[in-house]
């Protein structure tokens, strides 16, 4: 798969990723963001959020810790950035372990038609069924069929799907990639998933085929995760995995993916 120097793109003109995400992993997605090259705004407040769509390049709407408050800010927000043809990606968080959760991810799907949706299993099978299994806001759904109902998903909804997991899946529902990079230490901390959100808006914001990007992006999550654990020493565990997986986000480069991106276009 060609990738179009996505990343040196990155590098060279930092764009603004506009994030409306969950507080638990703020810090985690500024700082990788960053790492990556490009520079974050986590702006809120439904008074701003249209105006800072408009100086941003790409826009992540994430519901893991949802409120009242923030629901109009993620539709108003994702409206105005796909008006003005800026890339809009969707982590629908949970979205089978309550109604809210449910009722927001299709609302945000519905209005803002947003350009990437990333999920686990769980969360893609419930927007595209209605039904899945969730343990809190993580999946208790194997990944059977996922090719077959990413696709689906994307096909209903006309955006490129992610369906994280063991292998990850990126379709626009005509081609499928699969990346196969990563390690089971990225599931030992929190905010890897809301991280990867902002790797793919950074990518996206660079280049306009969003399959290509996505799958990129997820492939460096991949192989920064593997390189983090490979620079642990004996007696260092998740805390000082979750620091050298932002340090290797520091180094990635275009060379990398091609020589270690395992990327198979199915």
């Amino acid at each position: 798969m060609k990738q179009n120097n996505i990343i040196k793109k990155v590098r060279e003109e930092s764009p603004l990723i506009h994030h409306i995400t969950n507080y638990v992993t703020v810090n985690d997605c500024a700082n990788i963001t960053l790492a990556f090259g490009a520079s974050p705004v986590m702006a809120h407040c439904i008074d701003e959020v249209e105006e800072m769509v408009s100086i941003s390049s790409a826009l992540v709407l994430n519901i893991g810790t949802i409120q009242s408050s923030s629901i109009e800010a993620f539709i108003k927000a994702g409206k105005k950035a796909i008006s003005l043809g800026k890339p809009v990606i969707f982590d629908p968080v949970g979205c089978g372990a309550s109604k809210l959760r449910s009722d927001v991810s299709k609302a945000i799907i519905n209005e803002v038609k947003p350009s990437v949706i990333k999920g686990n299993m769980a969360e893609i099978k419930h927007l595209l069924f209605n039904k899945s299994n969730m343990k809190g806001v993580d999946s208790e759904e194997s990944m059977k069929d996922a090719e077959k109902i990413s696709v689906e998903l994307a096909l209903k909804t006309n955006a490129v799907v992610v369906t994280t997991g063991k292998v990850d899946y990126i379709t626009d529902g005509k081609r499928i990639a699969a990346v196969s990079n990563g390690t089971s230490m990225l599931s030992k901390i929190t905010g890897t998933g809301c991280m990867l959100n902002s790797i793919i808006a950074s990518c996206c914001s660079v280049n306009n085929d969003y399959l290509v990007s996505s799958a990129v992006a997820t492939s460096a999550m991949g192989i920064c995760g593997e390189t983090a654990e490979k620079n642990l020493n004996i007696n260092e565990g998740s805390g000082t995995f979750r620091y050298r997986l932002i340090d290797a986000f520091y180094f990635i480069d275009d060379e990398k993916i091609n020589k270690s991106g395992r990327i198979k276009i199915v």
